[in-house]
């Protein structure tokens, strides 16, 4: 399997540290879409787009920015970065997202998740106390649609029963669907049981706090008889690039202190960031990205080399910065950053194929 690299966004809405105002909804969403042209443009392998309700984020609707971007795109692969499957229909998710495989055959992805803020339950009438069993009957119908076009479905107890009704339109093919997680474990021991890709949000503690989960995963997946070459284990953090390693850090730290703080007052076991605690998120062991091309670099393989990773999305940006500069750290990490990262694991790999072939000689 090849490695991936991709970006995440959410399409980000905060104040911007040079003037206190933050970007309208408008603009950011026109922003974006410039944004995986360009992404494309420069060889980036996917492009993952989440879904927010709320103020500091401009997407509600992933599916419609990823589908702009597949008719102004020709080769990057775009997803979802998470559909929150709790309070939306499986059977309109599927027609979406058949419908941007018709504009980009193949180039589409479903990024399956439980949602990371919880404003779309009161918005769309769901019961938070239901946040998981919602989750599971959904994924359970989303994925029996997908490998079905004619659907049978008795009725649960989220969802309506569906009496030998088709789908359409049809992907020619079922759509790649992965799991997205915060790290619950519940979570991994479903995604391995189901046989699903996965992908990790890492974006705090340090990049080996999440090996026993990965291999939980693998473990669970091997017992129930599924194909781990099928599976791969993918990673989200937050990130920027600059052509200057010390210019890069100095301009990440306002966007980033900005959200957690605000997280943290939503949510009693989040704190604020002190600037030695981003200094140390941005050092060798954290996993945030932050640097020239190649401090990122390095820090991205020593991650994917320590988890095992296959497939990376740099969150990028984390809250709202200047759209030229993120066209610019797009740039970089295109041009620099993604070439750097392949060649070091293609020549890895043909080292090791060297050393096998050398074993049997």
């Amino acid at each position: 399997m090849t490695i991936e690299l991709g970006i995440s966004t959410f399409g980000e809405t905060t104040p911007l540290e040079k003037t206190g105002k933050a970007i309208n909804h408008d603009e950011r969403i026109r922003n974006l879409l410039e944004e995986i042209i360009l992404a494309d443009k420069v060889g980036i392998d996917a492009f993952a787009i989440g879904e927010h309700h709320r103020k500091d984020f401009a997407v509600s609707a992933p599916e419609i920015v990823l589908a702009m971007g597949a008719a102004r795109t020709k080769q990057i692969h775009l997803s979802s970065a998470t559909t929150n499957l709790p309070t939306i229909n499986p059977i309109r998710v599927y027609e979406q997202y058949a419908t941007i495989d018709a504009i980009a055959p193949g180039r589409v992805e479903i990024m399956a998740g439980r949602g990371s803020f919880t404003e779309a339950f009161d918005l769309f009438g769901y019961d938070l106390d239901n946040y998981d069993a919602l989750f599971k009957e959904k994924l359970e119908m989303l994925l029996k649609i997908n490998n079905n076009e004619i659907l049978d479905w008795s009725k649960g107890n989220f969802t309506p029963a569906v009496d030998h009704i088709g789908i359409y339109p049809r992907a020619k093919k079922p759509l790649p669907i992965s799991l997205a997680t915060g790290g619950n474990i519940n979570s991994t021991i479903r995604a391995a049981e189901l046989g699903l890709p996965i992908v990790y949000a890492i974006i705090g503690g340090k990049i080996t706090d999440f090996k026993p989960l990965i291999q939980l995963y693998r473990v669970v997946a091997e017992k129930t008889d599924h194909n781990l070459g099928k599976m791969p284990v993918a990673a989200h953090s937050w990130g920027w690039l600059s052509d200057d390693n010390e210019k890069a850090i100095k301009e990440y730290f306002y966007p980033t202190k900005l959200l957690v703080d605000t997280i943290s007052k939503e949510r009693p076991q989040w704190n604020g960031m002190t600037y030695d605690q981003y200094l140390e998120s941005i050092g060798s062991d954290g996993v945030i990205f932050v640097g020239d091309a190649e401090t990122v670099a390095n820090k991205i393989i020593k991650m994917m080399e320590t988890l095992g990773l296959k497939r990376f999305y740099l969150h990028l940006p984390i809250a709202s910065m200047p759209h030229e500069d993120t066209m610019e750290a797009i740039e970089i990490y295109g041009k620099e950053v993604v070439p750097r990262v392949k060649d070091y694991f293609k020549n890895k790999s043909k080292l090791n194929d060297f050393s096998i072939k050398w074993k049997e000689r």
